[in-house]
């Protein structure tokens, strides 16, 4: 399964919780639920997954905790907050820089619709073809990366 097929299914699974549990439930209610979601959809989900960080000839071991990694290529972020701020998608650009992954997604279920609570963070993405997803134009930036608004 290519990476926009595994990122239509975890929006997808996302869109059906929020609209079945609504906003305003801790963080970790929606990673456990939307994590068990995907599983049934045939996916592999690693929660809480441990990144190590290199810095200055050191490695850390758990630098960060990623929420989700879904099949070893999409990382999502949850967020269960009244509205994200630019430093989200900065920390999740972070993540994919450090994984070297293309694409990951935000997910804010404390917003009052889904579609205002995910964005598409990409680090230097090209696979676009294929994509379910891309509804607006990305907002270029400084680094390659690219913001998306579903």
């Amino acid at each position: 399964m290519d990476i926009e097929a595994i990122a239509h299914t975890v929006v997808d699974c996302g869109f059906k919780i929020h609209t079945g549990l609504g906003p305003g439930l801790l963080e970790s209610v929606y990673e456990v639920v939307l994590a068990q979601r995907i599983e049934q959809r045939g996916l592999r989900v690693l929660r809480q997954y441990p990144v190590p960080i290199i810095f200055d000839g050191i490695t850390f071991a758990e630098g960060f905790r990623a929420d989700l990694l879904i099949e070893d290529r999409l990382i999502v972020e949850l967020k269960s907050i009244e509205r994200l701020a630019p430093v989200h998608s900065k920390q999740l650009l972070t993540y994919l820089r450090l994984l070297n992954l293309p694409l990951g997604l935000l997910i804010n279920f404390g917003d009052a619709t889904f579609k205002a609570g995910v964005k598409r963070i990409t680090n230097n993405h090209t696979e676009f073809a294929s994509s379910q997803l891309r509804i607006h134009q990305p907002k270029p930036t400084k680094d390659n990366s690219e913001e998306r608004t579903i």
